[in-house]
């Protein structure tokens, strides 16, 4: 298949770009120092994209690609693709769910763990030597913590079976309630917000769940609530998160994502209350190769007339 061109939209996982390499004739878009002119010279010979969370196939990129027939995500979240305008082109996409819910979901618990027992901030106290001078702080306890969950789905679900093991009761909001659930259902964010200690955003980023998590929502989980985000940070209004955190209207927060990534509010890094992460949910070795895998794994079937691995359009 080396006379096929695949175009790779950024760096993402050297695996990845050795394996498209070794099978196709992969278009590295970072290398170009005139990207729109390097689209234009090799557009005829592009037949696929692959993109990710970060960098996707927009309506621009797709009118630039005659000859543009799939677009793969190394990703689940495909809010950077005109899905729209694949569906009016014909151009399937294919993204990468199930391989990554485990380790986002291990994750979300470490996150819930680590802002409710302070365990980066004992971290830095031990190592500054300050256990010599006296016991750390008590903390908050995690087991038994109502969690509530923006977005049942894969990665939703398999929080909130990890979290039942913490004894913690589990309640959701979905824009429709789950009937092979026995989880209370809150038709409203703001009623979630309402009914529990700590706050889980997982669900897709679109047009409506964009600032789902908003000035309301955060003042009605309240000074004591936990607000932990692995879903994408324009979830979160994040101007509002950084006022509610500082002024102590919201308990703490456990971020992997931010609005504007990789800048992070500088407000919160002060705050021992927030524990930051540098978006790596899907970040381990295994996983990432089971992405990569999952990307060719959908290319080669694309290219073969099989049917795709997990097509999205």
């Amino acid at each position: 298949m080396e006379s096929i061109g695949v175009l790779m939209l950024i760096p993402m996982n050297s695996y990845l770009e050795q394996e498209l390499q070794r099978r196709y004739n992969l278009f590295k878009l970072w290398t170009a120092p005139q990207k729109p002119q390097f689209i234009k010279e090799h557009a005829d010979s592009i037949r696929a994209v692959v993109g990710n969370a970060f960098a996707g196939a927009d309506a621009e990129l797709i009118e630039a690609l005659p000859r543009l027939e799939i677009v793969s995500s190394f990703s689940v979240g495909v809010d950077k693709i005109d899905l729209a305008k694949c569906r009016e082109k014909g151009i399937r996409v294919t993204y990468t769910p199930d391989v990554l819910t485990e380790d986002v979901a291990d994750l979300a618990i470490g996150l819930m763990l680590a802002v409710l027992r302070r365990l980066c901030e004992s971290d830095r106290y031990v190592r500054s030597g300050k256990w010599k001078k006296g016991d750390y702080k008590l903390t908050t306890k995690f087991t038994g913590k109502t969690v509530g969950i923006i977005g049942l789905g894969r990665i939703g679900m398999a929080i909130a079976k990890r979290a039942e093991a913490f004894n913690c009761p589990i309640c959701y909001y979905s824009r429709t309630g789950k009937p092979d659930t026995e989880y209370k259902y809150y038709p409203s964010v703001l009623e979630l917000a309402s009914n529990c200690q700590i706050l889980v955003v997982a669900c897709s980023l679109t047009a409506e769940t964009r600032h789902i998590v908003n000035r309301e929502v955060m003042n009605a989980l309240g000074p004591k609530g936990v607000l932990i985000n692995i879903g994408r940070g324009p979830h979160i209004d994040e101007p509002e998160l950084v006022s509610a955190l500082v002024e102590g209207r919201l308990g703490g927060a456990g971020l992997d994502v931010y609005e504007h990534e990789p800048e992070v509010p500088e407000e919160l890094f002060g705050l021992e209350n927030v524990v930051l992460l540098p978006h790596v949910g899907t970040a381990t070795v295994e996983t990432r190769k089971a992405m990569a895998d999952l990307v060719v794994g959908n290319l080669e079937a694309h290219f073969s007339n099989k049917p795709l691995l997990s097509p999205l359009v």
